[in-house]
């Protein structure tokens, strides 16, 4: 996609008269995210799929400044993708930190979108206090990666990552090794500008705005990820269009770790749509 600022890499797949779901991936992530995801429902049949490398990951170019990076502007560059490709609706699916770009899309652009799904996701943090530390958090992960400067560096960097208690087993799947494969595709000086710009402490909290939503939204987080859990909670009594399902046998990525559970939540959430296609 050209543009002023962007040049953003994507995968359209399907046939452009069937309805598109919007898939956006999490920190880390590209365009393949979700293709396990996607090599199930395209079975179907019913859908078009399109698959976005949003700032700082993947093969997506930022032509300005860091200023790009934010997520009201990566919100206002998936917008212009969809004028470009003459989307004027579509589902929309986004994981963790493309989950938080989804809501945001979601509050702003209600009429570009007919369901939405929110996988591990959340509206941000509510104060100011708390912005303040996840900012001075996230800023002190940005160094560690602009520092990393060969592979056995940033593969370290990993599996410190997934270490994190929110990802649970996730280092004993059997196709973890694949997972930080696709992951150190990314740059991680890249991945730092994103972190600072566009991560929790910096995006805007959408808290309240949320309370306002009137379309439909699934969330889905995993068993053993208890703080999601206790957001997407929270975000349930916010918002009476929210409902929330929890995925068994999974951490906070569950399209990888339950690919056929996730396309099946999301086959269900869909069906009143597709089944009048």
């Amino acid at each position: 996609m050209l543009g002023s600022k962007y040049q953003l890499n994507y995968i359209f797949q399907g046939d452009v008269n069937k309805p598109t779901i919007l898939f956006l991936h999490g920190f880390m992530g590209d365009c393949e995210e979700f293709e396990d995801v996607v090599s199930i429902i395209s079975d179907l049949n019913y859908f078009s799929f399109l698959t976005v490398d949003l700032p700082g990951h993947g093969k997506t170019q930022l032509l300005e400044s860091n200023d790009s990076y934010t997520m009201e502007l990566t919100a206002q560059s998936i917008i212009n993708l969809l004028n470009e490709l003459k989307i004027s609706n579509c589902f929309l699916i986004g994981y963790s930190m493309g989950g938080r770009l989804a809501l945001y899309l979601t509050l702003n652009f209600p009429e570009r979108f007919l369901k939405v799904i929110l996988e591990s996701a959340s509206p941000g943090l509510p104060t100011e206090t708390q912005r303040y530390s996840r900012v001075k958090s996230d800023n002190q992960i940005a160094r560690k990666l602009n520092r990393i400067n060969t592979t056995e560096d940033f593969t370290a960097f990993l599996s410190a990552w997934y270490t994190q208690s929110i990802f649970g087993n996730i280092k004993n799947h059997p196709h973890y090794h694949k997972l930080i494969t696709t992951r150190l595709k990314n740059t991680p000086a890249e991945l730092a500008k994103s972190l600072c710009c566009m991560g929790t402490g910096t995006q805007p909290s959408l808290w309240e705005k949320i309370k306002t939503n009137t379309l439909p939204i699934l969330l889905l987080v995993g068993e053993y990820d208890k703080k999601f859990i206790d957001i997407n909670t929270k975000i349930v009594d916010a918002c009476k269009y929210c409902n929330l399902n929890i995925i068994s046998g999974a951490g906070h990525n569950t399209h990888f770790e339950q690919p056929e559970i996730f396309a099946d939540k999301v086959l269900n959430f869909l069906a009143t749509d597709y089944e009048r296609m």
